[in-house]
């Protein structure tokens, strides 16, 4: 619950910049509600400054949202009980009503989950440097003292960064092509066919699934599609229906109560599944924002 009015003329400098705010910090940590935290707690920063010493009101924001941004990101580094090499980045769920993700505009403060995917692999500081200059640009001078570095050291963390997202994002298909391909995948689960879904799978496809007692990998194509036949005919989703998650083309399955039942992601690469994504956890489907039953 935000404790900003909006009849105080720092209050409305803050809001003016809030959507910017938050999506620096989504894309430092992947998660809404640490984002939202962030932002909450650069307002209450704010609040306690003398704003006539401050003269740029969106860089200083910036720079402290920067800096708690960093803080929690060395947190989680520095908790060895977690494990973020699989964790999946905060997913967020729209209707697919047939446009190119890019021409929605509600998904204007998410990422591809591919972006979110890699930026999850880089350290603290490369993300930092990464996510300020190269999606907000924010100069390497500003990005330096956030860091407590040089302007050179600060560049040199943005370049070493941009190479592993370079070499790790896969190029984007375009919406339809997408949608194709995640059809025909469904279809050939649901029917059961093997060779189906083999042909659409890439060889090293990474299937993740989030359940109640933690994350499950699985690597390849035989295996994922092993496991999609087996569910076949389960009948325990009798309901479900196309969606966008993170601008990437998803299905959200439910159960005959109505209860969700799974939402899935999809990576689309030259043709074939790269990576699949899937929530299966009540608690964390219960906690998102889902579309109705179709």
């Amino acid at each position: 619950m935000s404790d900003i009015s909006p009849a105080d003329p720092v209050a409305e400098a803050f809001e003016a910049q809030r959507d910017r705010l938050r999506a620096v910090a989504y894309r430092m940590l992947g998660s809404h509600a640490d984002a939202e935290d962030v932002v909450q707690e650069a307002w209450l920063r704010l609040s306690r400054q003398d704003t006539a010493t401050i003269h740029n009101v969106a860089g200083w924001l910036t720079t402290v949202v920067g800096r708690i941004s960093l803080d929690v990101l060395r947190s989680r580094q520095a908790r060895p009980e977690a494990s973020y090499d699989d964790r999946l980045p905060e997913l967020v769920v729209t209707l697919d009503v047939g446009r190119a993700p890019d021409d929605d505009v509600a998904l204007a403060d998410s990422v591809g989950l591919a972006l979110l995917v890699v930026l999850e692999s880089l350290g603290p500081s490369e993300r930092l440097a990464f996510v300020l200059h190269d999606l907000f640009a924010v100069s390497f001078d500003e990005i330096g003292k956030i860091l407590g570095r040089s302007t050179a050291a600060a560049k040199m963390l943005a370049s070493r960064a941009r190479r592993k997202v370079q070499a790790a994002e896969p190029p984007a298909a375009t919406g339809r092509e997408q949608r194709e391909v995640v059809q025909a995948f469904l279809a050939a689960a649901r029917d059961g066919d093997f060779e189906g879904l083999l042909r659409v799978l890439h060889p090293e496809v990474k299937l993740t699934t989030d359940l109640p007692h933690g994350v499950v990998v699985v690597l390849g194509a035989t295996e994922v599609a092993a496991g999609a036949r087996s569910r076949a005919g389960a009948g325990a989703a009798a309901r479900g229906r196309a969606v966008l998650v993170n601008g990437l083309p998803g299905f959200v399955a439910w159960r005959e109560d109505g209860a969700p039942l799974s939402v899935m992601a999809f990576t689309v690469v030259d043709g074939r599944i790269t990576g699949i994504a899937i929530v299966a956890d009540p608690a964390k489907l219960a906690a998102m924002d889902l579309p109705e039953p179709a």
